[in-house]
């Protein structure tokens, strides 16, 4: 009886949370991946908000995990099982990067193919490798733009916390402060199955989505910026 309890309580929970979420989504803007293009109550929580936000915006197949505070000392491996990914090399991290050689005229994110900032999303598993956004950068504007005026380094956390509102190891590209672009490396977009997980708006909340559904709603750049 007392497991009978224990299972209503729960349905309970996930009943009022799904009329939570019906009744926070609300009309998107032009920027959907901001903060600002989806009004919620202040007393939201992160995972109602993103889940607003991805919902309004014909996102379906997601989910989110509550992970330990110790969660990044633990081993790929390890992190693979709690969250039940495929794979470690489902495991995918976001990282601020800032073009330290842009124009004094280039501020912020408002020219998606030449913005001061980028959010990037690789696997653990993966070495990023800098040059190649930069090369790609330099294709994307037709070599119209020195190469020289393309330098992307890691933005201070700081920055970065600005840029997104998510500090180290929560930011995610949902509901960031700002409307940075995003780039996928090319390998997360052929993962199978394609269901990958990242950071999701706070440090023990990771966020889980179909791939395919991430590239329709984010409309990243796809490039080929890392190895194994």
């Amino acid at each position: 009886m007392e497991s009978l309890a224990d299972l209503e309580r729960i349905q309970t929970r996930i009943l009022q949370r799904i009329t939570n979420l019906e009744l926070s989504l609300l009309p998107t803007c032009d920027s959907p991946l901001s903060a600002a293009s989806t009004a919620v109550a202040d007393d939201t929580t992160t995972e109602d908000r993103l889940s607003s936000i991805l919902l309004g915006n014909g996102v379906r197949d997601f989910c989110f995990k509550r992970v330990a505070s110790d969660y990044y000392d633990w081993p790929l491996e390890a992190r693979r099982d709690v969250l039940g990914a495929a794979s470690i090399h489902h495991l995918c991290k976001s990282i601020v990067l800032v073009n330290t050689q842009a124009p004094s005229n280039i501020t912020d994110c408002s020219d998606r193919n030449n913005s001061k900032y980028y959010v990037v999303v690789v696997q653990y598993t993966a070495r990023f490798n800098a040059e190649t956004v930069k090369n790609f950068l330099y294709t994307l504007n037709d070599g119209k733009i020195p190469k020289k005026k393309f330098n992307m380094r890691l933005a201070p956390e700081e920055t970065s916390i600005k840029l997104t509102g998510f500090e180290h190891n929560g930011v995610t590209c949902v509901g960031m402060k700002t409307d940075i672009p995003v780039i996928l490396d090319e390998a997360i977009a052929k993962l199978n199955p394609d269901f990958f997980w990242l950071g999701g708006g706070e440090i023990d909340l990771k966020l889980g989505m179909r791939t395919s559904e991430f590239i329709k709603f984010v409309k990243p750049f796809i490039v080929n910026c890392s190895g194994a």
